[in-house]
């Protein structure tokens, strides 16, 4: 069983030295997110990468934040009112699906989830029937290195790993980013 992020600590997910080290709005520049684009932020959390999301794709855009807890979703809507987003959808997913209609996405991030998906091929099968040809795939994981926080060494996966599972799916390598000494960053394009 793969290790799974308890939303108990969701206070983790979004604060003053995380947002330096880590900070989504430059990280979603590097992935290239564009203006117009139709996002799908699987596994959404708090929405740290989904708000700024909704700023980089502006009013032509939208952003479909995905998670499979309620309470990680709630904190969300909390900050969509807060800020009067108005180009979010808020999706409450089971592990493997949103039910999404196929060819309707631009762009995908996944931050932070594969290393907790049990069944990745069929995870990444349904998600990407989303994903328009073309459009963008971007992935952030935890390095393979023991470091203070995160999860158990043995769960993570490393980039050589995670490009052996990607290649099964019709998906290319565009770009592999060292975005921090604890992440790296793959962006691929579906073909």
């Amino acid at each position: 069983m793969a290790h799974k992020f308890d939303p108990k600590h969701k206070e983790k997910l979004d604060n003053k030295e995380r947002r330096e080290k880590f900070p989504p709005r430059e990280i979603l520049r590097r992935f290239e997110l564009e203006k117009g684009s139709n996002m799908l932020d699987i596994g959404c959390g708090i929405g740290y990468f989904s708000i700024p999301a909704s700023e980089i794709v502006g009013k032509e855009g939208n952003v479909y934040a995905v998670d499979t807890s309620e309470e990680m979703l709630e904190e969300v809507r909390k900050k969509i009112k807060e800020n009067n987003i108005k180009n979010m959808v808020i999706i409450n997913s089971d592990e493997y699906s949103a039910r999404l209609r196929d060819n309707n996405i631009d762009f995908i991030l996944i931050s932070n989830v594969m290393h907790e998906i049990d069944d990745k091929d069929r995870f990444l099968k349904n998600y990407l029937n989303s994903l328009n040809i073309g459009g963008r795939l971007a992935i952030i994981e935890w390095k393979k290195v023991d470091t203070e926080s995160g999860p158990p060494l043995k769960a993570r996966l490393d980039d050589k790993d995670l490009e052996n599972i990607l290649k099964e799916h019709n998906i290319k390598l565009v770009n592999k980013l060292d975005l921090t000494d604890t992440h790296y960053g793959v962006l691929l394009e579906k073909y």
